[in-house]
């Protein structure tokens, strides 16, 4: 409760990027406590997923809920993207216990997953996969749920 106080009282604030590397995403308050809270959970069971996810979601800026463009991904939005320029790619961003790979539905823990939350349309960033192999991502075209916050 501490940490997610002090991130929604810098909400209005500009968000400063930490590396030149690293593209601005915006998140909803929903999104900000529910991952927050799952990135805690997997600090002892997969510490490097846990670490990633928290170090995007302290450079994001949070908003409130409903006022995220429909043009930013967000848990639930179907994403069309590239990955180093080759074939497009569509998968649904959804939690841990929702993903199924066959069905194009693609958990947060995952890098790619984590890579995409809070980018928008055009935006890009620079992923490491689990072979430790760095790769650039660009989001194509973003697709929200009827309920997504």
């Amino acid at each position: 409760m501490n940490r997610t106080h002090a991130r929604m009282t810098r909400m209005d604030k500009p968000m400063q990027q930490k590396t030149g590397r690293k593209p601005s995403i915006t998140i909803s308050e929903t999104d900000y406590e529910r991952l927050t809270g799952l990135a805690e959970a997997l600090e002892d069971r997969n510490p490097e997923a846990s670490e990633t996810m928290m170090a995007e979601l302290d450079r994001a800026r949070v908003v409130r809920d409903g006022s995220l463009a429909t043009t930013i991904v967000r848990m639930g939005s179907t994403v069309v993207y590239t990955a180093d320029e080759g074939p497009e790619k569509t998968v649904t961003l959804v939690y841990p216990g929702d993903a199924d790979i066959e069905k194009g539905r693609i958990s947060i823990t995952t890098p790619v997953g984590t890579a995409l939350i809070g980018l928008k349309e055009g935006q890009s960033i620079d992923w490491t996969a689990r072979t430790g192999q760095t790769h650039r991502l660009t989001v194509v075209r973003v697709t929200q749920e009827e309920n997504a916050a």
